[in-house]
């Protein structure tokens, strides 16, 4: 039975927590008596507290994020009723500030805050230590231990932690790089200064060693993956040289930055290869200033556009809902300036108030209202009331089911051919939900025929135009069965077109935004 159990509950199985993979690493002497047991939100409450006390730990470490932190406070109440002489430590983004405000960091024994690579370990060890002692009185000096930020010298790397389950079916997080040079109000990564690079030649031995073992599909979480040009040249060229069917690199990028000795590796890499998730947020110049966001936007225009023009990259591209001195007018306009530039994959994100991020400090000013619930989403500003922001906020969910999903790439822009996609898709997403009244659990059946349905009663499409997107978008995903509301027009439309099958070299929503339709 393992002395210590690293814990957390994941949003989805297929995500593997990688943090707890670096806790187990570096627990120097303590590793071989711990083991890693991941949950995910969706699993009972109860179910998972028998899992973790099977185990008969001493101690238990739990990751608490914004998406598990009402999960995990429960979790964490009904293991100190059951065993209270288990020592909870919990860490991670969410409990790291406002410590004091949150019931989870009251429940448990102790709180790490901040990158708890080496830190953990210590307090792991004064804890065990006073057990073997007989020291039931043993109290570490404080509840709340601030982590001593790690360097990735100090540190052992944790990729020989992937089990062959995890390369099997789980997503494969790497990083090159902690930190952000930036300071946008939103985000956590503006705390997370400075950069630390992970020694390049170890990284890439690491990367190496997980190619062999048949890791396919590697997603980088640096924040800020093109800042140091050598080192992201030197990772690029590595996969380059490696290239094999079904390889797929995730990396987040800085919109503004792309010189050409990266543009030129980047072009080398076959379509679907790269993903680059290139965060824009907004398009206003003042906004930006106003949340102290620096990025040259007509360069980031000029880099997305040479992506989609030259490359075969799949451009997954950020704009934020709802920030300090942001309309609902302005973000239209941002709205639609990307959608000019074409690319992907647009994620409209509703702002969120991060513990600890310093855009608290707008809220007077500019009447931002947040829900106190994970995941703290923007209800209402001065510029955009609630009533608005719930059409947003639909309007996000229907942007992602419909134009990100890939099953609709051809029908989609037929919604906004007499007016601007902004203003088009807004009416689209009121009707869709007066039409269906609900934002998920539509089948792609029924929503083919909703989306027809628009486009023929509403944005005055030809039935024949409209019913010839939807039957080829329905067919790109290699659905061979005829929707009924489709089978008037298919005799014109040819009863069976063919459609390339989505490619099974690149994951699913990728595959059908580069499959073709033949």
């Amino acid at each position: 039975m393992p002395d210590i159990v690293l814990s957390t509950l994941n949003a989805k199985y297929a995500h593997a927590a990688f943090g707890l993979r670096y806790l187990h690493a570096n627990l120097g002497d303590l590793r071989p008596s711990a083991e890693i047991v991941e949950f995910d939100v969706s699993q009972r409450s109860v179910d998972v507290l028998e899992s973790l006390l099977a185990r008969r730990p001493k101690i238990v470490g739990l990751g608490v994020y914004i998406w598990n932190v009402a999960e995990s406070t429960r979790l964490v109440g009904d293991l100190k009723r059951v065993r209270p002489e288990i020592t909870v430590v919990v860490g991670g983004p969410e409990v790291s500030y406002e410590t004091d405000r949150q019931e989870v960091a009251q429940l448990a024994d102790y709180v790490v805050t901040g990158e708890a690579d080496l830190t953990f370990p210590l307090v792991c060890r004064e804890i065990l230590d006073a057990s073997r002692r007989g020291d039931t009185s043993f109290v570490p000096a404080q509840k709340i231990i601030p982590a001593v930020l790690p360097q990735f010298g100090d540190l052992r790397l944790p990729y020989d932690l992937y089990t062959a389950t995890d390369i099997a079916h789980r997503v494969i997080y790497v990083e090159a790089s902690r930190g952000c040079p930036y300071e946008c109000e939103f985000c956590l990564s503006s705390l997370d200064i400075p950069v630390r690079q992970a020694p390049l030649e170890e990284f890439l031995e690491a990367m190496e060693s997980l190619l062999r073992r048949g890791v396919k599909q590697f997603k980088f979480v640096d924040r800020t993956f093109n800042l140091n040009l050598k080192v992201s040249r030197a990772i690029l060229s590595f996969f380059l040289e490696r290239m094999r069917p079904g390889l797929f690199l995730h990396f987040e990028m800085i919109p503004d930055r792309l010189p050409d000795a990266l543009r030129d590796l980047i072009r080398q890499f076959p379509a679907g290869m790269l993903q680059f998730e290139v965060g824009i947020q907004t398009f206003n110049d003042d906004v930006a200033a106003l949340i102290s966001r620096r990025q040259d936007n007509a360069r980031a225009e000029d880099n997305l556009c040479w992506l989609r023009e030259e490359t075969g990259v799949h451009i997954h591209a950020d704009l934020i809902v709802g920030l300090p001195g942001e309309s609902a007018d302005s973000f239209g306009i941002g709205f639609d300036r990307l959608v000019r530039i074409g690319p992907q994959e647009i994620q409209v994100g509703m702002l969120k108030r991060l513990r600890g991020t310093p855009i608290v400090r707008h809220d007077q000013e500019w009447g931002m209202v947040y829900s106190p619930s994970p995941p703290y989403e923007i209800l209402q500003t001065r510029l955009i009331d609630y009533a608005t922001m719930q059409r947003l906020r639909r309007f996000a969910r229907y942007w992602d089911l419909v134009a990100n999903s890939g099953n609709f790439v051809e029908s989609v822009p037929l919604i906004w051919a007499r007016e601007s996609p902004y203003a088009a898709f807004l009416r689209f997403s009121d009707w869709l939900f007066t039409a269906s009244g609900k934002t998920n659990g539509i089948a792609l059946k029924r929503l083919a025929e909703l989306v027809f349905r628009f486009l023929v009663e509403d944005a005055g499409c030809r039935d024949l135009t409209a019913a010839s997107a939807i039957w080829n978008d329905y067919r790109r995903s290699g659905r061979s069965d005829r929707p009924e509301f489709l089978r008037p027009w298919l005799p014109q439309l040819g009863d069976s077109p063919t459609a390339q099958p989505p490619s099974r070299a690149l994951p699913p929503r990728q595959a059908r935004h580069a499959s073709k339709v033949q």
